[in-house]
Formats: structure tokens, sequence, C-alpha cells
């Protein structure tokens, strides 16, 4: 350490006496805020998805870090020279990939709030203003999204700020399997039986297996194009019937409103109703779809939310604030607390003794936590419930217009029906009527490469899925800032490259 000390005091004259020196983070900072607001202001004329090549980063960025100290200017020189190209911009106008992770000033502003307290607010004792504004926070949403009673604070449920879906799935999943447990014997465990369907995030594997689920006990429930690739309480029916009747336990559903793949909806009062009859634990996954249901003419894709366990849904996908950010409900907290807490003596305090308050690292895998609370917060009220309902329904109407465009195209075909802002869709090269599987290979593969052309452009980025075997090109509008005329223009990048292959095609 002697050595260590020596090189800092004696070579470096230039060392911040103070590294949280306010003047000096005031600075800084107003450099940072400038960088982004450029970004921004030019964000859409960068290509959509990052240009560069695997292992570039590492021939910009010397092999080991500075002695001496570095200035911020020069720092974020290297930003915009290295970093920037290596960036795919979620936030372009041009972006219709995945799902999206729309930002907003609120947003930024409430994760800067948020970092620049830093608290770790594992309990009530931490930071009171971290838990007592997540609660009532989650309990706005919950009322904005028309929830039960039983899932806020208020009837006895309540919510938390959980970092993604893959966690709130595990959570809640675990605390399924505990009250089973406890139930049958944990000696039972291979015995437990996880249900969704062949369209369910695959978060909700990965959360069986960490979970202890034997690999054969996990059934991918099929869907059919008949139900427009919702899972039906008839499959789950005969699917939980035969496992039943092999001895084993159902134990946990996940139904999903809003897939990933094409958006589609679980019927829920149906599969609640199996679940019921069986005391199978259902978790409502909508991390996508969520946030539309708190416009009135949306909310019916969770009718059914009363009679499930637990409901949760992605703030950072398509509700204006930063990753990470997944808003869960549970009706029995008490299952999540006995599943995931922890009491050693250096945690222990009055408050928690009282029983009065929450502690929230009882409801979630990790102790530490962040104020995830104050960003969204934030947004709810720089925004306001009206103006969000506007926000998401425009990106609604952009969809539809799209949606249109391809309509009138009679090349293409929308494949699955819309119930959101993501449209499904694909070009239809070769005739299926009679030329079944080798047709659908051919218009797979023409897809396949028409999506590869488009993206390599940057002009837009989208993605793919493959519902039922056919390939489908995803068009998701949800980035902040886009207009009707990206939408549009977008439409003439598809039509341009679909035009270019088809000429080729017939060489």
């Amino acid at each position: 350490m002697g050595s260590l000390y020596t090189d800092i005091t004696e070579n470096s004259p230039a060392l911040p006496s103070n590294p949280l020196d306010p003047e000096e983070f005031r600075r800084q900072g107003h450099m940072v805020i400038d960088f982004l607001a450029d970004y921004y202001r030019e964000i859409g004329t960068y290509p959509v998805r990052s240009q560069v090549e695997p292992g570039y980063l590492r021939k910009c960025i010397p092999e080991s870090a500075p002695n001496q100290p570095e200035p911020i200017e020069t720092i974020l020189k290297d930003v915009q020279s290295h970093i920037v190209p290596g960036i795919t911009h979620w936030q372009s106008p041009n972006y219709f990939a995945y799902f999206p992770s729309s930002g907003s000033t609120a947003g930024f502003l409430g994760e800067m709030l948020s970092t620049g307290f830093n608290i770790v607010g594992f309990n009530w004792m931490s930071s009171p203003a971290a838990t007592e504004l997540e609660s009532i926070v989650m309990d706005w949403l919950g009322n904005m999204l028309k929830l039960p009673s039983s899932f806020l604070f208020s009837g006895g449920g309540g919510g938390v700020l959980q970092g993604t879906t893959c966690e709130a799935i595990l959570c809640t999943l675990t605390a399924a399997r505990d009250k089973m447990l406890d139930k049958i014997g944990r000696d039972q465990i291979g015995k437990l039986v996880v249900y969704g369907s062949d369209q369910t995030h695959c978060a909700l594997q990965k959360a069986a297996q960490i979970a202890g689920i034997h690999p054969a006990n996990f059934r991918a429930v099929q869907t059919f194009i008949s139900d427009s690739f919702g899972l039906s309480d008839a499959e789950l029916r005969m699917t939980v019937e035969a496992d039943i009747a092999a001895g084993l336990v159902p134990l946990f559903l996940c139904a999903t409103v809003g897939t990933t793949s094409s958006t589609a909806v679980d019927f829920l009062p149906g599969l609640c109703k199996v679940a019921t009859e069986h005391e199978i634990w259902v978790h409502v996954d909508a991390a996508y779809a969520g946030s539309a249901c708190i416009c009135p003419e949306f909310r019916h894709f969770i009718d059914g939310v009363e009679d499930a366990d637990s409901f949760s849904f992605n703030a950072h996908k398509w509700f204006f604030t930063t990753l990470d950010c997944c808003c869960l409900w549970v009706k029995n907290p008490k299952s999540l607390v006995r599943a995931l807490s922890t009491n050693p003596e250096y945690l222990k305090n009055k408050a928690t003794e009282s029983k009065q308050v929450v502690d929230y690292k009882d409801w979630q895998i990790a102790l530490s936590r962040r104020f995830r609370s104050l960003k969204l917060w934030l947004v709810l009220r720089s925004y306001g419930v009206a103006n969000l309902r506007n926000f998401l329904r425009s990106h609604v109407k952009m969809a539809k217009v799209f949606e249109g465009l391809i309509s009138l195209d009679s090349r293409f075909e929308v494949v699955v029906p819309r119930y959101f802002a993501t449209v499904c869709f694909r070009f239809v090269h070769a005739d299926e009527t009679d030329g079944g599987d080798e047709a659908l290979g051919i218009n797979n593969e023409i897809n396949k490469k028409l999506l590869e052309r488009i993206n390599a452009s940057g002009k837009i980025y989208m993605t793919h899925a493959v519902i039922g075997g056919i390939y489908v090109i995803r068009f998701a509008v949800g980035a902040t800032l886009t207009e009707e005329h990206h939408v549009r223009d977008a439409w003439k990048v598809v039509q341009q490259h679909t035009t270019l292959l088809l000429s080729e095609l017939r060489k």
C-alpha cells in the first residue's frame, strides 16, 4: 500500500481532492447533460442498429487503465468517437425492434436523482422515503390499471419494483414453490410442474431451472393460429389433468398479456378457472402490454386478473421510465416474505419489529436495492395520467397506419391480429396454397434475407419471430421520438428493399 500512496501523492498533482466536490460535479454534470441533449437532437441521423464488428472496441481502447486522471472533456470525446458507434440506438425514432424502451426527460431526471442520492434501500430503516414512496407509487399505478383492491396495500396485497420481469417471475415462482412444499413435503419438489404456453417468454423456463423444478416438469403448452396463439383453457386443462393422472403436482402458471413474439393474449378468465380448481398459482406477465391497460379501451385485455395471484408489467418498456423498472403486485405478500426473507442480527431494528413497515429486501432476490420509485414518481407527476394515455394511444395509431400501408401492397400480409402497437407481417413470394412446407420454407428464407438487408442499411431496425412455423417481421412502435412520418418512411424502406430483392431473385 505504501508504494501506491507514494505514486498517487507524488505523481498525480491533478488528482481531485474530493471525488464528490459540489462545484466540480456541477461543472461536469452540465457537460454531460449538454452531451446527451446534443445526442438526442441528432439521434435520428445515426444508423439505428450499430454497424461495428465484434471486437471493435478493444482496438480503440488502451489495454490498461490510466495511471493519471483524465479530464471529462477527453473522456466525452472518446464516448463520441468510440462508444456511440457501438450503440444500437433504442431511442431513435426509427427504432422498431424487439419492444420499445421508451425514455423521457422525467425518467432520465428521476434516474439522476436516484443515482445522486445513491441510497441502498433494503429495509424501511435504511431510507424510509424510498420504501414509502414505492408503496405509494405502486398503489397509484394499481389504481390506474384498475387492479382489484386485493393487489393493493389497502386491500392486503401490495406492489414492489423489481429490476425485470425475469426477477418478478422467479420471486413469485419461489413463493408458490415454498407454499406448495409446506403442504406436500419438501422431499416432493420433483413432482412440481410449471406451465406456460409455447409463446411464453423464456424467463419462465429460466426461473423454473433456478427454482429447482425438474426440467422434465416444465410445460410449454401448444397454442394455435385459431386462438391467435393465445393459450386456451381447454389445452391447459388437458395438460394439467394428464400430469395429475401421472402423479405430478401442478404448481405455477405464467399467463401472458402481450407475448414477445406476436403480442398474443392468453385467455385469463378461463385459465384462472382451471388454476383455481387445482390450486395453481397464476402469475400474469403483461411486461409489454400492461402499460396500455391504463387506457380504458385496452383494460379488457386483463379482465380475469382478479382471480390471479400476481401481476407484473415493465415500466421500462412502454411507460417512459428508464431501465430497469418492473412493477409487480401480489395478493399475498406474506408468501413472498416467507420464501425470500432473512433476518440477520445486523439488520434488526425497532421499525421492522413493529410490523408496521415494509422491508422490501424480503420481496426480492437481492438484499440491496435502488431507489427506483423516484423515477416512476417523476414520470407520473411530470406527464399525468391523461397525457400518458395519449402518448400510448399515439403509438397504437401509428401502428394502425403501418398496418394500413401493408394492406395496400398485395405482396405482403399481416400474419396475426394487431392488438397494441406491434405489427407482425411478412412478404409472400411463394404460393403456399399448393406448395405446402416447401413454399413456406421459401417464404421464410426470403423474409429472413429481407429483414437482414433492411437492418444492415441502418435506416430502420426491426426484429423477427417464428410463429406457428411462419417467419414474421415485427414492427414495434413505441420509441418516444417516433412520429407518423417515421412510420411512413419505414414502410418505404421495406418496399424499396423488397423490390431490390425481387429483382435479384428474377435473375
